[in-house]
């Protein structure tokens, strides 16, 4: 199927349940995200700030930019231009600073907290209490420039179901509890190429495809 087929594929399997679908494009030419834009598609990922940058200048500029990968803090300044949502917000260091530069470009940011949900080492995120912490109104009043609207996370690199539906089912359980206290955290961004069905069976409403839509990852020789 060609990238757009893959796109319409996925969104008829999960616009109805409201699911959201962010084509990961890291690696991927400008040429194929253009494919994708021009069947009327605008909602891309990117994992690296660089690349990142490089194609929101060559692409047009309606185009909603979604950060998903780690953020250095250092790197902010060059995408709080333009980000529409950064999903992965680990540490309440990054998130003055996104605050700080937002407010430098008269913005307010919209990012998610991820939390560390994998039972392995490589996953960044924070624990839920250091979310607790910076969703108490003491700690957001200062941060006027960034609106926190949900929580990202990722799972083990697993082939064993019950564990990745228990990483979810305990994000999303999480997700709830501080919903009652905060109505504005509505984005619970779970799930990937390989296990998206997973995390919207598991209440998943945003999901980060890659590989299911472009092909596997490029990279430069």
């Amino acid at each position: 199927m060609s990238i757009v087929e893959n796109i319409q594929y996925i969104e008829n399997q999960v616009v109805s349940k409201g699911v959201t679908l962010i084509a990961v494009s890291k690696t991927k030419p400008v040429e194929m995200l253009m494919e994708a834009y021009n069947a009327g598609f605008k909602r891309f990922g990117e994992n690296y700030v660089q690349e990142l940058v490089e194609k929101y200048e060559a692409m047009p500029k309606d185009i909603e930019w979604h950060f998903i990968g780690h953020l250095q803090s250092n790197k902010v300044k060059y995408i709080a231009p333009f980000v529409s949502l950064i999903h992965s917000v680990d540490s309440f260091k990054l998130l003055q600073e996104i605050n700080k530069q937002a407010a430098k470009n008269n913005r307010v940011i919209d990012c998610l907290l991820q939390i560390y949900i994998a039972e392995e080492d490589t996953k960044s995120g924070m624990t839920e209490e250091e979310c607790f912490e910076i969703l108490q109104p003491e700690t957001l009043k200062n941060l006027s420039n960034v609106r926190i609207v949900g929580l990202m996370g990722m799972t083990t690199l697993t082939d064993d179901e019950t564990q990745i539906r228990k990483e979810f089912g305990k994000l999303k359980d999480f997700s709830e509890k501080l919903r009652i206290q905060n109505s504005e955290l509505n984005s619970l961004s779970m799930g990937m190429s390989g296990d998206y069905e997973i995390a919207i069976e598991e209440g998943s409403n945003m999901i980060r495809v890659g590989s299911k839509i472009f092909g596997g990852r490029i990279y430069n020789k």
